[in-house]
């Protein structure tokens, strides 16, 4: 695929882009209808192969790089997917309408929990990027990457515990949070896939998995070879253009909750993959035979920063409930856009290492 032409790269760019588009979205209905029929969320077994299966378009990329030693391009890709996904809220704030921001709208402080879990996991990231290359389990694997792992189960543990053991009460007049879990039967909706079979909706699954590694696949080598041509630093492309293409599935079920009136799901999605997402790094280490955190240096540690801003810039207006929109945008969505603007101006004016 390298040694194709220019335009023909852009077209297989592309088509990948497209792909993940369509079988995201096809994985995004047959988790949640195989989530309902098995029960799958209900365990800490479930949860990561939930997880997993939303990740995939991060995981095809990460096992791809790795495995050619692209660790700029792997670790750009991992850490600048979540200031990339998280801008995605923005877009589910702009599909609620224009009477209230999808911060008011939430109506539950689980979400923020899942917030508050993104950053201990990506400053984990930031911590495990300033050990040395030697300091490896096994000349291997990262301790960093190890413990964003444990973290991350940890994490999820107590996060499900509180959703099924509140031991506090709170009141949002005006929220509409919808369900609490995709299990629950929507009011007027039916659950995806209502009308087949289990064996048709896990053969709808398996083939969207296997497309979407293999348009991940093609999204890495296509846009690795674009980036080298036109000199663009890997890192930067993964975190901006190629982590744009993967968060494509993101942005259709996004929209799809909160039209469904599933705000709180919504939040907790982007929130729940961004703390998945660099639990990765294990599988790039093993795959790459060397810790990739130790390598991702500047740009990556400044776009990490920028994804716990983000995080947190929400994770507040849950609190603060802004009450009125802007061009559709809640204040915080506003602000959203500004750091985020600001944090992409900065990757290009940061020293080299």
């Amino acid at each position: 695929m390298t040694s194709l032409a220019t335009p023909l790269l852009i077209l297989v760019f592309a088509a990948g882009a497209a792909a993940t588009w369509v079988a995201g979205t096809a994985l995004s209905k047959t988790t949640d209808a195989l989530d309902v029929r098995l029960g799958l969320g209900s365990e800490l077994g479930g949860i990561l192969l939930l997880a997993v299966a939303g990740s995939l378009p991060e995981l095809a990329i990460t096992v791809s790089a790795a495995a050619q030693g692209n660790l700029p391009l792997a670790a750009g890709n991992l850490i600048g997917g979540i200031a990339v996904q998280t801008m995605v809220l923005v877009i589910c704030d702009i599909a609620v309408g224009p009477r209230r921001p999808l911060t008011f709208l939430i109506g539950a402080l689980t979400p923020v929990l899942e917030g508050l879990l993104v950053v201990l996991v990506v400053s984990g990231v930031l911590m495990g990027a300033l050990l040395k290359p030697t300091t490896a389990i096994g000349g291997v694997v990262s301790p960093a990457s190890i413990a964003i792992v444990v973290i991350w189960a940890v994490g999820v543990y107590v996060i499900n515990r509180v959703r099924k053991d509140q031991r506090w009460s709170v009141s949002m007049p005006g929220s509409e949070p919808g369900r609490k879990h995709r299990r629950e039967a929507h009011p007027t909706q039916p659950h995806p896939f209502a009308a087949s079979s289990t064996l048709r909706i896990g053969a709808i699954f398996g083939g969207a998995c296997g497309v979407t590694l293999l348009a991940g696949v093609a999204l890495e080598i296509s846009g690795n070879t674009l980036a080298n041509r036109a000199g663009v630093n890997g890192a930067i492309f993964g975190a901006t253009i190629l982590a744009a293409a993967t968060a494509l599935p993101e942005i259709s079920s996004g929209i799809a909750a909160v039209r469904l009136g599933d705000n709180a799901l919504a939040l907790g999605d982007i929130f729940g993959g961004n703390a998945f997402q660099v639990c990765l790094f294990l599988l790039a280490d093993l795959i790459a035979g060397t810790p990739v955190l130790p390598t991702a240096g500047r740009l990556n540690s400044w776009l990490a920063s920028l994804g716990i801003g983000l995080t947190a810039i929400y994770a507040i207006g849950v609190v603060a409930r802004p009450y009125r929109c802007r061009a559709r945008l809640g204040p915080d969505s506003i602000l959203a856009l500004v750091v985020f603007g600001l944090g992409v101006a900065g990757l290009f004016v940061l020293p080299s290492p």
